[in-house]
C-alpha cells in the first residue's frame, strides 16, 4: 500500500488553488490537436467538488448559447494549466445542482461581498523541516562567496563604464 501512495504522491501538484463551491473560476486547459498544443479557457461556476487526494475533481458549469455545459476536471491533472478565481460566490450547500433548472441571472450565485479574491494555494508537497535546515547551511556559504565574486566583477566593470561615459560626454556637447 505504501507503493501506491508514493506513486500517487509523485503525480500530485505541489500546490493547488483553494476552490469552494459557488466560486466563479477560469480553468486554463491544454488541448492537443494533432502535433499542436494550445490553451483553452473555460469560465463558469463550480457546482460540486468531490473525491480526495489524487482523484479529487470539481465540476464547472456555464451556459453557452442558451445551452448548459458542465465539465469535470481533475485538480491534479497535468492538462489543467492553471485555475483562476474570478468571483467568490455565496453557497450554503455542498452541491449546487439546483442551478441546472435556472436560466439567466437566477443561474448565478450571489457574490460574497466581504470576501476578497485571493490566490490562496494549498501546499500539498513541501520539504520536511530537517531537509530545509540541512539545505540552509550550504546556501548561506555559497551566497557569501557569490557576494564577494559579484563585488569583484562590479569593480572591474565600474572603470570601464566610467571611461565609456567620459567618451560619450564630449560627443554630446
Amino acid at each position: 500500500m505504501d507503493i501506491i501512495k508514493s506513486i500517487e504522491h509523485e503525480q500530485m501538484k505541489n500546490a493547488i488553488p483553494d476552490l469552494k463551491v459557488g466560486d466563479t473560476v477560469r480553468v486554463h486547459q491544454r488541448i492537443k490537436e494533432g502535433n499542436r498544443e494550445r490553451i483553452q479557457v473555460f469560465e463558469g461556476i463550480i457546482i460540486k467538488k468531490q473525491g480526495g487526494g489524487l482523484n479529487a475533481t470539481f465540476t464547472v458549469r456555464r451556459v453557452a448559447y442558451g445551452c448548459g455545459v458542465e465539465k469535470t476536471y481533475l485538480i491534479h491533472s497535468p492538462m489543467v494549466e492553471k485555475i483562476e478565481v474570478v468571483r467568490v460566490g455565496k453557497a450554503r450547500r455542498a452541491k449546487l445542482y439546483y442551478l441546472r433548472e435556472r436560466l439567466g441571472k437566477a443561474a448565478k450565485t450571489k457574490e460574497d461581498i466581504g470576501a476578497r479574491i485571493e490566490n490562496k494555494e494549498i501546499v500539498i508537497k513541501g520539504a520536511d523541516v530537517e531537509e530545509v535546515a540541512v539545505a540552509e547551511e550550504p546556501v548561506a556559504e555559497v551566497a557569501a562567496e557569490e557576494v564577494v565574486a559579484t563585488e569583484a566583477v562590479a569593480e572591474e566593470v565600474a572603470p570601464a563604464t566610467e571611461t565609456a561615459a567620459a567618451e560619450e560626454a564630449p560627443k554630446a556637447e
